[in-house]
């Protein structure tokens, strides 16, 4: 009989210390509205190339979602634009099907595309999102940025509160249990409590040792919200096939917090993050990473090694949209050089 955490796995258990797969036990965050979202939560998104989002090939990622269920992750993270929503969800229906879980046991984030800003527009987006995950529901569902963009990608003037007001909506009629943001700067945040009729429960940003984003931080807990941190490893591993200056795996300072606790410095890096009230978001495909991400949650760091680790802060972005830049609702500083926008240059192909 299927549980609400690893115990729902208990009759595999023999077979799963065999095959060496663990089960974690995660914590769960109290919403302010009363619902409970898992303390780390695997994410979706496979990266951006020339020729646009990179894609799942022979349902890898159902596998994976599969894998990290095994291993006791309940919580997802997608996003409309990511076009990870069918295996994630092709992941998660094989899993109740097997009676490993229920619905109720996982906890599943998905995200409102720009192009779709306008009020009316957001329950067919949802709609859209849940026909592909073969869901009734989504637990969490996030304005993916305040930036509203028409179907050419021009700019959009819709303003993100009559866009709030269309999340709100699908709170009401159950499509979301709960309604969030995902890269609002400080000050769109307050506009947002101060005018919203539903409160958001989360916003979802950057976080890593680079950008510790410690007012956003604060400002959250004031209100009651999770924080859930994306891109968490910051410098420590590669992006776009690069490596970037910042703390690296063998970084001195977090090489020795990782032997006081006999852990890996990606690990020191996400319990940080935990012990921040921050739910981090790392994405893995590869099963080790997968158990090593999440073996979190039998130490806490000291406080004198959560302010060395946020010495490392260096305001930092690896996603800074400067395409958007001119944007009315642009959330981040602007620089000198924007990059092409790579969605009007894949329009143009």
């Amino acid at each position: 009989m299927a549980g609400n955490g690893c115990s729902s796995l208990f009759g595999l258990l023999s077979v799963m210390a065999l095959s060496g797969i663990m089960c974690v036990e995660v914590p769960k965050l109290k919403l302010n509205n009363g619902k409970l979202m898992p303390a780390i939560a695997l994410g979706t998104y496979l990266g951006f190339d020339q020729g646009g989002v990179v894609k799942s090939v022979n349902k890898q990622l159902a596998n994976v979602v599969m894998n990290a269920i095994d291993i006791g992750y309940r919580h997802f993270d997608t996003a409309a634009i990511y076009e990870t929503e069918e295996e994630v969800g092709e992941g998660i229906r094989k899993k109740i099907e097997e009676g490993a879980i229920t619905r109720d046991d996982v906890f599943v984030t998905t995200k409102l595309w720009n192009t779709q800003h306008k009020r009316e527009q957001v329950p067919l987006a949802l709609k859209q999102s849940l026909n592909k995950m073969g869901l009734n529901y989504v637990d969490l569902y996030l304005m993916h940025w305040p930036i509203g963009l028409n179907d050419d990608y021009t700019f959009s003037d819709v303003d993100f509160m009559e866009t709030w007001r269309g999340l709100e909506d699908v709170q009401k009629t159950g499509l979301a249990k709960s309604i969030g943001v995902s890269n609002f700067n400080l000050d769109q945040l307050r506009r947002l409590i101060k005018e919203a009729s539903i409160k958001p429960v989360a916003i979802q940003v950057e976080v890593h040792p680079q950008m510790i984003q410690s007012e956003i931080i604060e400002y959250a807990k004031s209100e009651s919200m999770v924080v859930m941190g994306y891109s968490p490893f910051g410098s420590l591993v590669m992006r776009y096939g690069m490596q970037f200056p910042g703390p690296k795996i063998d970084e001195p300072i977090l090489v020795e917090i990782a032997r006081k606790y006999n852990k890996t410095t990606p690990q020191v890096v996400l319990r940080w993050q935990v012990d921040r009230n921050v739910v981090p978001l790392p994405k893995s495909t590869n099963l080790k990473r997968l158990k090593e991400n999440i073996d979190i949650f039998d130490f806490k760091l000291e406080q004198y090694e959560i302010e060395k680790i946020n010495q490392f802060h260096n305001n930092v972005r690896y996603t800074l949209p400067s395409f958007w830049q001119n944007h009315p609702y642009y959330p981040f500083e602007k620089i000198d050089n924007p990059q092409d926008n790579p969605f009007l240059n894949k329009r143009k192909q």
